[in-house]
């Protein structure tokens, strides 16, 4: 009992430091491929084989709601703690070349996903792309406005020379 009550403390705990949570079946998977896949994700995620029941006594005390049903057979859960769109791009890559390993789903930001999301979510661009894109975008539109503002006080003085010359050619 106290093991049992150690093992749902240490899944909660995992819920609670998450960013996002991915499950999977391991069914028919090695334990030379469940290690290559734990190394694959070692630096956004820890992979753990859970107990289904366990599990669901975690998620609920850590607040994480909708996985009770993605909880049937041989489950093991990837608890990200980095980039959920690497990890889930690694998972899909992995079921790629090993299919005995089926995403079922997860819960990220405040909700659950399908097994369709999560395929969705690996088919966004990474953190490091995505704030590239932000920064090229902004950093145009910081120029423009320096071009732009540069531009006013030398129209200025244009529109001033202009009317001088016209007093000067009028008188």
């Amino acid at each position: 009992m106290a093991q049992k009550d150690a093992s749902v403390a240490e899944l909660t705990k995992n819920f609670e430091n998450s960013t996002a949570v991915l499950l999977t079946e391991y069914r028919g998977l090695t334990v030379a491929q469940l290690k290559q896949l734990r190394n694959d994700i070692r630096q956004d995620a820890d992979y753990a084989v859970v107990k289904n029941t366990l599990t669901k006594i975690a998620a609920s005390n850590a607040g994480v709601t909708g996985l009770d049903d993605e909880l049937k057979g041989p489950s093991a859960i990837a608890f990200v703690h980095g980039d959920p769109v690497a990890v889930a791009k690694s998972l899909r890559n992995f079921a790629k070349a090993n299919p005995q390993l089926v995403v079922k789903g997860g819960y990220f930001d405040g909700a659950a996903l399908t097994a369709d999301e999560v395929n969705k979510l690996a088919d966004l661009e990474s953190r490091e792309v995505l704030l590239a894109k932000l920064a090229g975008a902004m950093k145009a539109t910081m120029t423009k406005a320096a071009y732009v503002f540069q531009a006013l006080p030398s129209k200025a003085v244009r529109t001033v020379d202009a009317l001088r010359e016209k007093q000067d050619t009028a008188a």
